[in-house]
């Protein structure tokens, strides 16, 4: 008999695990083969639920959700699908490898699709400038404070690794510090805390607005984005299998 082929295999029935950082995007991953867990942006807490975490439970992981903007020709609702994934001196390949009638479909539906480097962090980028070093210090096309973090764990177990972000706030993008401290613990919007600083600094309004307004269309493209989680993985577990297979062989 032949060698049996990955067709031939039965399909491995443990879920992905998706990473996200904040509750909107998990309840968009959420669903039938999805694992997911929610740091609330807090790489800290994403590390201490990782460490409690199963990893013979799952056959995979993929960080998904939206992401700051390095390159400056990305736009909010722009979709990274990873190549890599950089911290530090740290890097790790994602093998997310979409054909091209992938991005043919989600062109159709005008959502651009982009290869790209991603970049972690350990805080919220802010800054217009901080965006401008970090683009220029590691050439990634956009940043999030998960992907190195899900990388490195799926590196450790030996899991097939992913990672598709959307681009919400981008390059030009200075975020509001107010935007940034208003992540409760869950993950969730405080509004409340929102609404009490416009009424200190009113001046803040207008850039919460435009953040606010970039935010929903890159939510509104992460969950068109969602039908690709598992195409993407699948391919990153061809991926895995060819590195092994290479290694054997050298």
């Amino acid at each position: 008999m032949g060698d049996e082929t990955s067709a031939d295999r039965p399909i491995d029935p443990r879920p992905v695990l998706v990473v996200t950082g904040l509750v909107q995007e998990a309840r968009i991953a959420a669903g039938p083969g999805m694992m997911v867990i929610c740091s609330s942006s807090d790489p800290k807490q994403l590390r201490s639920l990782l460490t409690v975490f199963d990893p013979t439970s799952i056959r995979g992981v993929v960080s998904f959700g939206v992401a700051g903007g390095l390159d400056p020709s990305l736009k909010a609702g722009d979709i990274v699908v990873a190549t890599e994934v950089t911290a530090g001196n740290a890097r790790w390949l994602s093998g997310l490898s979409l054909r091209e009638e992938h991005i043919a479909r989600a062109a159709l539906k005008k959502r651009r699709v982009v290869r790209g480097v991603l970049a972690g962090a350990e805080e919220v980028v802010v800054a217009q400038a901080r965006k401008a070093a970090l683009r220029m210090k590691t050439g990634a096309a956009a940043v999030d404070m998960e992907s190195h973090i899900a990388a490195a764990y799926a590196a450790q177990y030996g899991l097939p690794f992913a990672a598709l972000r959307v681009i919400s706030d981008p390059a030009h993008r200075t975020l509001p510090s107010l935007a940034k401290d208003a992540i409760k613990p869950n993950g969730d919007i405080d509004l409340p805390m929102i609404l009490r600083g416009v009424a200190r600094n009113p001046a803040v309004l207008r850039g919460l607005v435009s953040t606010g307004i970039e935010f929903n269309r890159a939510l509104r493209s992460l969950r068109g984005a969602r039908d690709l989680l598992l195409s993407g993985l699948l391919a990153a577990e061809h991926f895995l299998e060819n590195e092994a297979m290479a290694a054997a062989e050298a």
